[in-house]
């Protein structure tokens, strides 16, 4: 069981949305007719907001455009980056597959649109479709070489993918093309997989002072990464009045909401963490929140409503948002279906070798018993040098074990 802070996967919190993030996107062309003209990319001044009205105002409006004109592309554009947005604000995964579906419907009719293409391959990253998003940003840079926004695709991809040299690789290409928020985002998470928190926490503050003031959910999102880090920094203080900016910029933003009941239940005020789960669960249900219920209502003593939390948490992850990696670490965390998170976390590990990815193996393989399979799996998941709190726990205490071991011998 653990409590700490709650790692945002790259393809979530540095996805399309967080693409956008001063990247620059200028989607107009030369011969664009008057149908097609975009609106002014969302996190420029001068274009519509993004707080949670402006996005469903953003989202009625180019729905309205694409239904006189499916081939718009502009308009597809558009509506794929608030989809994401929302994607990532309401944690609705069917509102990725309407972005798809509007931009391919662009691409049949005029396979060279190029914003559209490399829209397209930050939708197949929301999705986990890392394979694909690198193809579709490959494809781009054939097209324009000096693009900073595929390089951050590609990084993303192969960041999810364990890849990281290249992922690194390509997050410093993209910082020499377009020194911006987004590029700094990248290099801020870089730094904190490989342990550097402190300069992971100065270059996310560099990113959200690169944003500008009309992008409401990106500045939230931004705030509540800087409230992650100062978290695992462990300045509770500081974690908290940053997930309350994040809150005040944009009311109930999940990342925000998630980090002030992690800052309580640090605290060791298990109830008032519960209270602000419960209230996420009952707006927008995931399994990462239910299995966090869980873990809260056991604290409290609560055994039987903390089943029925991870009963939910359980079938989330195999149904509603599957993850094999996501859960067989938690099969293997609270001594459930110890066998099937074992293979769970070996089928992830065919196609992902990312560290999170890795500690799920280790931890599953350390329920079965298997100590030796289990330091061989950590060895690996902390080959970065990352400071995260759970896997540095599994990486103690398969240690542990091992000298354990070692001694009876």
């Amino acid at each position: 069981m653990t409590l700490s802070t709650r790692r945002i996967p790259a393809a979530a919190w540095l996805g399309a949305a967080a693409l956008l993030v001063a990247a620059g996107l200028w989607i107009a062309r030369a011969r664009t007719p008057a149908l097609s003209r975009p609106l002014p990319p969302l996190e420029t001044p001068g274009a519509p907001g993004t707080a949670r009205a402006d996005l469903d105002r953003t989202i009625e409006a180019m729905d309205a455009r694409l239904a006189r004109r499916p081939d718009d592309g502009a308009a597809a554009v558009t509506l794929a980056d608030v989809l994401i947005r929302q994607t990532r604000v309401t944690g609705n995964a069917g509102l990725a597959l309407r972005a798809e579906s509007a931009l391919t419907i662009v691409l049949k009719s005029e396979p060279m649109d190029y914003d559209a293409r490399r829209m397209l391959a930050a939708v197949y990253l929301s999705q986990h479709r890392f394979r694909d998003a690198i193809r579709e940003a490959e494809r781009c840079r054939q097209t324009r070489a000096n693009d900073a926004w595929t390089f951050g695709v590609l990084g993303d991809a192969h960041l999810e993918l364990g890849e990281y040299d290249a992922a690194f690789e390509a997050f410093d290409r993209m910082a020499a093309l377009k020194p911006n928020a987004a590029s700094y985002a990248r290099a801020s998470y870089a730094r904190e997989l490989q342990g550097d928190l402190d300069g992971a926490l100065r270059l996310m503050q560099m990113s959200a002072e690169a944003t500008g003031p009309q992008d409401q959910e990106s500045l939230a999102w931004h705030y509540a990464q800087i409230g992650h880090l100062q978290f695992e920094i462990g300045d509770l203080d500081a974690a908290r009045r940053a997930y309350e900016h994040a809150d005040f910029v944009f009311a109930g933003h999940p990342f925000a909401a998630d980090g002030l009941a992690r800052v309580e239940a640090a605290r060791g005020h298990q109830a008032a963490a519960l209270d602000i789960v419960l209230k996420r669960l009952q707006r927008a249900p995931s399994p990462d929140d239910a299995a966090f219920a869980g873990d809260l209502l056991d604290e409290l003593g609560r055994r039987d409503e903390a089943e029925r939390q991870y009963m939910l948490a359980e079938a989330g992850w195999r149904v509603d948002a599957p993850d094999p990696a996501k859960l067989a670490r938690f099969l293997a965390e609270h001594h459930r279906h110890v066998d099937e998170a074992v293979r769970l976390a070996e089928e992830a590990a065919t196609v992902r070798h990312d560290i999170f990815t890795d500690d799920a193996l280790a931890w599953a393989y350390f329920a079965q018993g298997r100590v030796a399979d289990a330091q061989g799996a950590i060895a690996r998941a902390v080959r970065t040098g990352t400071r995260d709190r759970d896997i540095r726990r599994h990486a103690a205490v398969i240690a542990r074990a091992g000298a354990d071991r070692v001694a009876r011998r």
